[in-house]
């Protein structure tokens, strides 16, 4: 979903600064975005980490000056099952990524937004804010969070014109949700659910973004755009 985000945004012009944990993704993605004509530059980082979070921000100020742009994209689920059955180092780590990584990139952004006289900030959230999904409790509460979060960053930094809003996906085959877009019994349980009969692909996700980004949404902050094919309808 990241890629197919990070290629769009490029293709329209952005000099896109790609962050993920492996540098082999990383440096895959920036290559096949300069070969297609785009501008972007990669930099490793576990969004999960304070420290790393930190010292992303400090390089792209060292190297760019400003930022005009953030996608939170980064996401886990490493427990799925019953909620009775977590144990406090799958909580843990859900929240470190799924959270609190979002919102201290996103203080982070705005502090250099700020600086620089506005910017933009899209996160990616999940329709399980909304409807919570069977096996995947702390999951949903994390995305549930990043909307509230969305909400409380919008109301603070519109004065700095900042605008924050949020995508809620549906299911989207991405190697994060293998689990279930590679299960025929989960698949025949979710997908009469869908009014679209289909699982999204990663690619889908990124004209929204891209309208949430441009002055086509400049009067638009602390929403949450639904991405699912008419599930939530």
């Amino acid at each position: 979903m990241g890629e197919g985000i990070a290629k769009t945004l490029a293709k329209h012009g952005a000099q896109v600064i790609i962050a993920s944990r492996k540098m082999e993704g990383l440096k895959r993605v920036g290559d096949e975005i300069v070969k297609d004509g785009g501008k972007a530059t990669f930099m490793v980082c576990h969004t999960g980490e304070l420290s790393q979070i930190n010292q992303l921000f400090s390089d792209i100020k060292d190297k760019y000056g400003r930022l005009d742009i953030l996608v939170n994209n980064a996401g886990t689920n490493p427990y799925f099952g019953d909620m009775l059955g977590v144990e406090e180092n799958v909580w843990d780590k859900t929240f470190d990524v799924n959270l609190k990584g979002y919102f201290f990139m996103s203080q982070n952004a705005a502090k250099l937004m700020k600086e620089t006289g506005g910017g933009v900030i899209v996160c990616v959230a999940s329709v399980n804010a909304i409807r919570p999904a069977p096996l995947q409790g702390v999951y949903s509460i994390t995305k549930a969070g990043v909307v509230a979060m969305v909400k409380a960053f919008a109301k603070e930094l519109a004065p700095y014109h900042i605008r924050v809003n949020a995508i809620l996906p549906g299911l989207t085959d991405t190697k994060f949700a293998a689990v279930m877009t590679q299960n025929d019994d989960v698949l025949k349980f979710l997908l009469p659910q869908i009014p679209m009969g289909r699982v999204a692909k990663p690619g889908e996700m990124a004209g929204a973004v891209l309208c949430l980004v441009s002055d086509a949404a400049s009067y638009t902050t602390g929403a949450c755009l639904v991405v699912d094919g008419g599930m939530l309808a």
